[in-house]
């Protein structure tokens, strides 16, 4: 009879300590880019990118022009040029074309960088609303919804009330 009362206490007290160290897991979720659709300094930072895009694309247009301009010239005169002169133009037709693709590369790395400058003080403002929301409102896990990362929330709260609030946005 002790060895089963030894055998209950030890279970009992097994059960009461696993139920004792499960912890409540309150589960939230947001949808980031609705979210940063209505950041404040966001769409002055869309505006200011747009402008660098539409710079980069006139530069790069007129590149191209330059550029099949002196073909044109090139393929006017061609047959009417020395070996030498021909090889020499071709060579710098060659060298133009090569600039151009470097500069078409080098201006999407250089937007890209531009972008992540503009936005990121933005991204780290509702970043850090975020968390804060999720430490002062005791949730265990945010979910972002605006990224597919929710396949199903029903015992999930929206939490973008709570991130509007903390960042004074209506």
């Amino acid at each position: 009879m002790k060895k089963g009362f030894i055998v209950v206490l030890v279970a009992l007290l097994a059960y009461g300590g696993s139920a004792m160290a499960q912890k409540n897991i309150k589960l939230g979720h947001i949808n980031s880019n609705e979210l940063m659709e209505i950041m404040p300094g966001r769409d002055t930072a869309m505006a200011q990118l747009q402008k660098d895009v539409e710079d980069a694309q006139k530069e790069m247009e007129a590149m191209r022009n330059e550029y099949q301009t002196k073909v044109n010239e090139y393929m006017a005169k061609r047959d009417q040029l020395s070996e030498l002169i021909r090889k020499t133009k071709e060579s710098d037709l060659q060298a133009m074309g090569a600039r151009i693709e470097e500069f078409q590369t080098n201006a999407q790395k250089l937007l890209e960088q531009r972008q992540e400058e503009l936005l990121k003080p933005i991204v780290d403002r509702a970043k850090a609303a975020i968390e804060e929301v999720g430490k002062e409102n005791g949730y265990t896990y945010i979910f972002d919804a605006g990224v597919g990362a929710v396949l199903y929330s029903q015992d999930s709260d929206d939490i973008m009330p709570l991130v509007k609030k903390k960042l004074g946005l209506k």
